[in-house]
């Protein structure tokens, strides 16, 4: 036999003998088969951990999907400790029950979750900032010189001694009392009469005249710190006495001037005053001319008070400005029109305040607003006021100011708790006749509010044909109609004043019970300035506001959070409403969102923001679009 053939068949022999020790079942003992049995269930534990596991693990990435991008690598750390936790023995977990276990796991959960909330706040201060100007909110030559102003402008004021020599503990009190909430360096004092802040008698008799007796808390603090000379931004509701803050300090600032040194043909003005409609820069000229009228009775130089504003004839605002004023109230377009034309100079002006100051720093009124400053020959006092001013915009704003002083009196937005806000569902073709009922509530006067002029026109007309003494006012109707209807319906002469927003901004109708919404409008901000109209110095009012399918979800959301934090009654339709990004309202910082102040959102959300960028992207494509055309021309 040859050698090949012989390794061949021992190889066939070593497979039939390995072949039949694969076959081969060894016998078990008990003992050893109950313990193979018990780590058979220990594996099955593991396995049902581990399922707990990955239903915590589903959740919390859901919850942190916002951010997952920006935060990759901490996962991937997170993802290597978990194949850890999984790679560890069976047994060191099984003498752990399986509630505990999900317990445990529940509690790393909530941990993760708070990071997840941190993630979310950074990226919000990211988005933030990327809207943010970068420009600061100064005149072209301060910004050209890199002027900067380290100290406030000094004044001739002291709060009297006895308010100085209180401790400071004691101010906190008062100011935890009023619910007055204070931002800056060297706070002033709080003052709680008019009589310690050195009025005169003719002020203080002229304001009890009016019905005010004591400061709201506002004027508590607002007024010693304009009268100190610091730079101010002041939120408070609306009809919380703002106006007062800015125009009584200016009033004496301007009758010290006057003392010192009679104010001459052509000189002045020495204190200006912005407001961004004509509607409420001729009230806040009819409150100075009053209290300067106040003075002059008694015994006190006459000032000097001058009204720009458009629609009205330039020729007769320059008469008034060449004898000579003290305060000047205007609005952005005719006031930079008369600056461009050297009709006034802001060379002695040493006082600058802005009346519903969101609205002239919101998109579009910044440049305005520079334009303005550029002309100031030296360092101003500035002072900004608003109902309703977001985060995004303090911000910009405190670039103006020196060492500025924030006054705050309810979280800014905040809707007046002096009205009861009541919200219906009714069809759009139906508003026009529940009108009727609607007006049924209240004595008048009642305001009505549209959003659009011919809405305003068409309820206007509607409302006379049945009998109702009705005026209106929008911004397609001349200077010298809107001013006789304003009159006409604060004199009780007319019932029922009908208006766009142009009448829903720092108005004061003291006497107004009821405000109709006969639209949603498109921004919360307005809402909360709208109803703002009833419930002013402390008397209530009622708001009833139509909402139906054509609003918006997102200003619905809005509106039903701010009903909420008013302690409004929600209706279900409103109630029932939700969002994905209502669960992290809350999560700290600013509630809300910080670029618009809507409540039913964040600012990674804000419809407003998603608009303005939507608007700048395609006016960039535009501006390629134009510019590759005049190149190819």
């Amino acid at each position: 036999m040859s050698t090949h053939s012989r390794r061949r068949k021992i190889s066939e022999k070593q497979s039939e003998e390995s072949s039949d020790d694969e076959n081969y079942v060894p016998y078990i003992p008990i003992k050893q088969r109950k313990k193979a049995q018990l780590q058979n269930v220990e594996l099955r534990l593991g396995r049902a951990a581990a399922l707990i596991k990955e239903e915590e693990e589903a959740i919390k990435q859901s919850t942190s999907e916002g951010s997952e991008a920006s935060d990759r690598e901490d996962g991937e750390d997170s993802e290597e400790d978990e194949e850890e936790e999984e790679t560890q023995g069976v047994g060191e977990r099984s003498h752990i029950s399986l509630l505990d276990q999900h317990s445990e796991l529940k509690k790393k959960a909530e941990a993760k979750k708070e990071t997840a909330r941190e993630k979310l706040l950074k990226e919000e201060e990211r988005i933030l900032e990327s809207v943010a100007e970068k420009t600061a909110l100064m005149g072209v030559a301060e910004l050209a010189k890199g002027i900067q102003y380290q100290e406030a402008i000094k004044t001739g004021w002291l709060p009297p001694r006895c308010i100085r020599e209180l401790s400071e503990a004691r101010h906190a009190r008062l100011r935890k009392k009023m619910h007055i909430l204070v931002e800056g360096h060297d706070l002033p004092p709080p003052i709680a009469n008019f009589k310690e802040m050195k009025f005169p008698k003719a002020i203080l008799n002229g304001l009890k005249k009016k019905g005010i007796t004591k400061p709201t808390p506002i004027q508590i603090q607002g007024i010693p710190a304009v009268l100190l000379g610091r730079d101010m931004i002041g939120i408070a509701f609306t009809g919380s006495g703002k106006t007062l803050v800015f125009t009584l300090p200016i009033i004496m600032f301007s009758l010290e001037q006057e003392k010192r040194l009679p104010f001459i043909k052509g000189e002045g003005p020495y204190g200006l005053i912005i407001c961004p409609s004509r509607e409420l820069a001729r009230q806040t000229h009819e409150i100075i001319q009053y209290y300067s009228q106040c003075l002059a009775d008694d015994g006190f130089p006459m000032l000097r008070c001058g009204l720009c504003i458009g629609g009205v004839s330039v020729k007769e605002q320059l008469e008034v400005i060449k004898a000579g004023i003290h305060i000047l109230v205007a609005t952005t377009g005719r006031l930079m029109d008369m600056l461009n034309k050297k009709m006034i100079t802001l060379d002695v002006c040493r006082y600058l305040a802005m009346d519903e100051a969101d609205r002239m720093i919101d998109m579009g009124f910044e440049e305005d607003v520079r334009t303005i400053f550029s002309y100031f020959k030296s360092q101003r006092q500035t002072l900004l006021f608003s109902a309703t001013m977001p985060k995004k915009i303090q911000n910009f704003a405190r670039s103006a100011l020196v060492k500025p002083v924030t006054v705050n009196v309810g979280r800014a937005g905040a809707a007046s708790l002096d009205v009861i806000q009541e919200v219906e569902y009714v069809k759009q073709e139906a508003k026009m006749m529940y009108l009727l009922e609607c007006l049924q509530k209240t004595a008048p006067p009642v305001l009505i509010f549209a959003e659009k002029k011919q809405d305003v026109d068409a309820i206007h007309e509607y409302l006379l044909l049945k009998g109702v003494e009705a005026v209106a006012v929008h911004g397609g109707k001349d200077q010298e109609e809107r001013t006789r209807s304003i009159d006409q319906f604060k004199h009780a002469k007319k019932d029922v004043l009908v208006a766009t927003d142009v009448a829903s901004k720092g108005l004061d109708f003291p006497d107004i019970q009821h405000v109709i919404n006969y639209d949603m409008p498109e921004d919360i901000e307005n809402y909360v300035h709208r109803i703002g109209r009833t419930g002013r110095c402390g008397k209530t009012g009622i708001a009833t506001t139509f909402i139906n399918k054509t609003v918006e979800e997102s200003i619905l959301l809005d509106l039903k959070h701010l009903l909420i934090e008013a302690k409004q009654n929600c209706p279900p339709f409103l109630a029932g409403m939700t969002s994905e990004s209502e669960k992290y309202l809350d999560i700290g910082g600013e509630i809300g969102c910080s670029y618009c102040g809507g409540l039913g959102h964040r600012i990674s959300d804000c419809p407003k923001l998603e608009a303005l960028q939507t608007k700048q992207a395609q006016n960039i494509g535009r501006r390629d679009y134009l510019a590759n055309n005049s190149a190819d021309w």
